[in-house]
């Protein structure tokens, strides 16, 4: 009869013994040979007519290593099932040596195996009182306010395209590529088409960019060509970027050089930046394009909010982990072996990932947050029709109903939406347990506030 034993080797850390013997693996042995004998191709027999002894001879010795790794594997993993032990990844083997095994000589076999134990642990920060974390609020400035109205009131504006740059009120379309001080392109930096006003550069840059055309370009440091008080708005709104830019040099190539009538502030105007609201007062459109500003902070400042609850959850939640069994199964689990060394390396990013991944796991399961299928395919829907506009949901379902089916049979997106519903509802829930304190800052205030660790996946 097989048997498994079990020791402590060390914190969550077991050594796993499968001991078989010959009645254990023997018959299915002898099975696997009146198998292949049926099946054989060996040159001389007619298929089917092969004696067993011959196939032993030729192939015994595999069958036979086969079928002990094969009941081992059995025993070890009925075992972990029995006994209910939650493990991280798989057991890893602990025997140096390949063992030889001859098929003339059954007897019995000792293998072992070591496991890291999952730990139990509390989610501590959200009990009640823990965690107090700040939810900021950033106003739009009047500044603020009045550069997007003149960013609307340009886009929309009749245009001319001139020679080269006479004026502050001249419009650029740039080519805008991150690059070193001597204007070398970074690898991986950003690159991007803007559309921006001379006026909106520092002074020096302003000068600078006098009497250039279409296909020039200049290097500049954001921090000196843009002036502090917009860096901001210009970082967020016009790069798109949440990084901190002030240091970074940019390379501007000039693609156009325009001269824009700017539009009235009229009732056409406000439906046209509006087109779904009654607005017919200029104070009524500074006040919705204010709520809008303030609209897309909040998104960002949502987000910081749940990194700040991410890495209080990770760093603060007391969870053991067994890492020198994670060490050693870094070195082995992968796709291909890796040193000591190279797994020393990796660890603590591994063991920021994994804990994230306990905790998560534990609190979607204990409240009930995960998400099923039929939210997920709602979220889609909403998705695609966010893609195509309102148009999309009058103009006959027939095609959105088979783009959804392909959507969701692509693995890829159904995880990704999957994850990215299930965290959001973590974070919501989550965000309940603690506590929030508001605090207005301007948004310069929000984007110099040090950043806590890295973002994890949205």
């Amino acid at each position: 009869m097989a048997t498994v034993t079990r020791e402590n080797i060390g914190l969550l850390n077991d050594k796993i013994t499968v001991k078989v013997s010959q009645e254990d693996y023997l018959p299915n042995f002898d099975k696997a040979v009146k198998q292949l004998s049926k099946t054989a191709n060996i040159p001389g027999f007619r298929k089917g007519m092969v004696p067993a002894g011959m196939v032993k001879k030729m192939h015994g010795q595999a069958i036979f290593a086969d079928e002990i790794l094969k009941t081992v594997e059995k025993e070890l993993m009925g075992y972990l099932q029995t006994e209910k032990v939650e493990i991280f990844a798989q057991p890893l083997s602990l025997d140096k040596e390949a063992k030889t095994f001859d098929h003339n000589n059954p007897s019995e076999y000792n293998f072992d195996f070591e496991i890291g134990l999952k730990p139990a642990f509390e989610v501590t920060p959200l009990e009640a009182g823990k965690t107090t974390l700040t939810r900021y609020k950033i106003k739009a400035t009047p500044e603020m306010l009045n550069e997007e109205i003149e960013r609307l009131q340009l886009r929309g504006g009749k245009s001319t395209e001139v020679e080269s740059v006479t004026s502050a009120d001249n419009v650029l379309g740039l080519n805008v590529v991150e690059t070193d001080a001597q204007g070398t392109a970074v690898e991986g930096g950003l690159q991007k088409d803007i559309t921006f006003l001379v006026k909106n550069f520092s002074a020096a840059t302003q000068s600078q960019l006098q009497g250039k055309k279409k296909d020039d370009s200049i290097v500049v440091q954001a921090s000196a060509a843009i002036d502090a008080d917009k860096l901001n708005w210009f970082q967020h709104d016009i790069l798109g970027l949440h990084e901190d830019i002030a240091a970074k040099y940019y390379k501007l190539t000039i693609t156009k050089v325009e001269l824009i009538e700017k539009r009235e502030l009229n009732e056409e105007f406000f439906k046209e930046v509006f087109p779904a609201e009654e607005i017919t007062t200029e104070a009524a459109f500074r006040e919705k394009l204010q709520s809008e500003i303030e609209k897309s902070w909040d998104a960002e400042s949502r987000n910081r909010l749940h990194n700040d609850l991410f890495e209080v959850l990770v760093h603060e939640t007391p969870i053991e982990l067994p890492k020198d069994f994670l060490k050693r199964w870094l070195q082995t689990g992968g796709e291909k072996p890796k040193t000591a060394e190279e797994a020393d390396k990796e660890y603590p990013g591994f063991d920021h990932q994994l804990r994230w991944t306990l905790i998560s796991d534990k609190l979607i399961r204990e409240n009930q947050l995960d998400v099923s299928f039929d939210e997920v395919k709602e979220a889609a829907k909403q998705k695609v029709l966010g893609y195509f506009g309102g148009a999309a949901a009058t103009d006959g379902a027939d095609w959105l109903d088979s783009y959804l089916e392909r959507l969701l049979q692509d693995e890829k997106f159904v995880d990704q939406t999957y994850r990215e519903m299930v965290t959001q509802k973590l974070f919501d829930w989550a965000e309940n347990k603690v506590n929030v304190k508001e605090e207005e800052v301007t948004a310069e205030e929000f984007a110099k506030l040090p950043n806590k660790h890295h973002h994890h996946e949205h």
